[in-house]
């Protein structure tokens, strides 16, 4: 680990690189998708509702999937295991990474974050407050509807689907979705759509939380910055702050990183949750 001196020396590549990881996974599984549209590679074929690894491995999003249990549609086996691929990836490795290192849309709400930063938007008085559990109401409605019209809601509107599927078929008028939520980010509130309003997000909060890959705060080094929290698009998971020792156990956090970029005192780092002995590391949860 690098010392605290050595990290507020450290360049651009140190400071940014779970940044630079993030992006290179984005852009690199657009890609694949890309070249598995245009070129018939095989490596990633479809898009992020149902596709193939290798043509052999399927994965669907569990969340759409549940949509078309509720909607009656009779769901394929392939888009059952699929889903359950990435239940067990996410719920009990990677956490809620899905929104940080593969949705596109994560790409257009960090630029609008990046824009709020640099123009003094992101000031606390000039932000709409929106409760963090709409997503979650959002997510039971969207199940209703889905039951009621008999085809997964959701999807039909989900700006992120629209984006993915754009990128690589055609974007059409995806674009208005897609602006829609950079502009709702940019000026209404930080983290607006992620953080408040996408019900993807929130399904991926209630199944993540026994995912082993954690951010763990280390209480004996922490300066009380709070650097962290400034930057943090779940500042709520971060509670434990300047108190305590634990790892972050809320499945709200995204695993993005940015709190350890920022921190100097190396007060934050990923960690396995659990010990080599199926035993938790010493600490409460949240």
């Amino acid at each position: 680990m690098k010392s605290k001196e050595d990290k507020k020396e450290a360049g651009f590549l140190y400071k940014h690189r779970y940044l630079i990881a993030r992006r290179v996974v984005q852009l690199s599984i657009i890609s694949l998708y890309i070249a598995g549209n245009v070129y018939g590679w095989k490596i990633l074929q479809g898009n992020l509702s149902a596709s193939k690894i290798f043509d052999v491995i399927p994965m669907a999003d569990p969340y759409a999937t549940l949509q078309m249990f509720a909607a009656g549609v009779i769901v394929g086996t392939d888009v059952l295991i699929g889903a359950a691929i990435v239940i067990i990836f996410y719920g009990l490795i990677g956490g809620r990474a899905f929104c940080s290192w593969v949705c596109p849309i994560n790409m257009v709400t960090d630029l609008a974050n990046w824009i709020r930063v640099k123009t003094g938007l992101h000031r606390e008085e000039w932000q709409l407050r929106i409760s963090r559990k709409l997503r979650y109401w959002i997510l039971g409605i969207s199940l209703v509807l889905s039951a009621l019209i008999a085809v997964p809601a959701f999807e039909f509107v989900s700006p992120i689907s629209m984006l993915h599927r754009g990128l690589i078929f055609g974007m059409g008028m995806g674009w208005a979705a897609v602006l829609a939520v950079f502009l709702f980010d940019l000026f209404v509130t930080k983290n607006g759509w992620c953080g408040h309003i996408c019900p993807l997000g929130g399904f991926y909060s209630l199944i993540t939380k026994p995912s082993a890959i954690r951010v763990k705060h280390d209480a004996d080094k922490c300066t009380l910055c709070l650097n962290c929290k400034n930057v943090c698009p779940e500042k709520q998971v971060l509670h434990m702050i300047g108190k305590e020792s634990v790892f972050v156990t809320s499945g709200e956090c995204i695993n993005c990183a940015r709190c350890i970029e920022v921190c100097n005192d190396d007060a934050l780092n990923f960690g396995f949750r659990y010990k080599p002995q199926g035993k938790k590391e010493e600490g409460k949860n949240d």
